[in-house]
């Protein structure tokens, strides 16, 4: 195990890390870009930057909910794809990133990603 599984992020990302290990079925691993990347399903459901970013997979009618009601803006790097980006300023915004993490987990566990290894 490298260091950044093995220290736990402190304010933001501990409150939403310490709500999202909890669901079935999700696994914690460090981001390739830094931060902490979560899984389900054999899909990422997202990633943390540290306790200011989040950046979430979400399902098209998730996506564009979150977008329209200001929860999220489009994804900072991949404006026209199902990612969305929440610049977390706000301490109710730690709920609004676990809510739309968790849209994305339900769809995860609804729809698994296949292990093409396995067949």
């Amino acid at each position: 195990m490298d260091e950044t599984t093995t220290r736990r992020p402190s304010g933001v990302a501990a409150q939403i890390r310490g709500t999202v290990e909890t669901w079935d079925g999700v696994s914690i691993h460090p981001h390739r870009f830094g931060g902490l990347e979560f899984r389900a399903g054999g899909r990422e459901l997202g990633h943390l930057h540290g306790d200011a970013l989040a950046d979430l997979l979400l399902p098209k009618s998730v996506h564009d909910q979150a977008i329209s009601d200001g929860r999220a803006q489009p994804h900072h790097v991949l404006p026209q794809s199902n990612w969305v980006s929440v610049y977390i300023r706000e301490p109710e915004q730690v709920q609004d990133v676990v809510d739309l993490l968790h849209a994305a987990y339900d769809r995860a566990i609804k729809h698994p990603v296949r292990d093409r290894a396995s067949e």
